[in-house]
């Protein structure tokens, strides 16, 4: 069974984290809430606090299979200046496991020196952030295993397009069609 981290940082933004938890967990992949910091709950960017399920100090990432990073300008500042998280995203990036980042969280990824000459999207504001990356204004870009999206509007195609690289096109349709995202026909 796969098995993926969200890491949150206090003011994540809710959506896109947790839209990317509930999809996976659907699709029968494990996804662990990670906070960063020392504490079991972790407050969001619009006041909603999320009871995590472990603690960066009680993880061992080496069964996981990727590592999903939510925006939120303060959360993504915190992972960004945290040189463990910048670590453990070029180690999974060096091994082939999934790295991913949604809104502002590709920023994360091009600090951790990971998006030159890659094809990557984000949220608009934080377009300049990113240079050196090849940069679209599609909802979600995937190179390699590198997945980037733009922002909450499009937290349901970018939790889809998690569960099309763990399971398949066809799982991934399925969930569309279950929570009504997608029209049947």
């Amino acid at each position: 069974m796969k098995k993926t981290a969200v890491l949150l940082a206090e003011g994540f933004e809710e959506i896109e984290a947790l839209t990317a938890v509930d999809l996976l967990r659907r699709a029968q992949i494990v996804c662990d809430m990670v906070a960063v910091e020392d504490t079991d709950e972790v407050a969001g960017s619009h006041g909603i606090t999320v009871r995590a399920d472990c603690k960066w100090s009680g993880t061992d990432f080496d069964g996981y299979d990727g590592v999903i990073l939510p925006g939120g300008l303060k959360g993504t500042k915190k992972l960004a200046e945290d040189g463990r998280v910048l670590e453990l995203v070029r180690s999974f990036h060096a091994e082939g496991k999934l790295t991913a980042a949604i809104c502002a969280g590709p920023t994360v990824l091009h600090k951790a020196g990971l998006l030159e000459g890659k094809r990557a999207v984000c949220h608009p504001g934080a377009e300049e952030q990113l240079t050196g990356a090849l940069l679209s204004k599609e909802p979600v870009m995937a190179d390699g295993n590198i997945l980037t999206s733009r922002g909450m509007g499009t937290s349901i195609p970018f939790a889809l397009a998690l569960a099309e690289y763990f399971c398949s096109a066809e799982r991934a349709r399925e969930l569309a069609r279950a929570i009504v995202y997608e029209r049947e026909g």
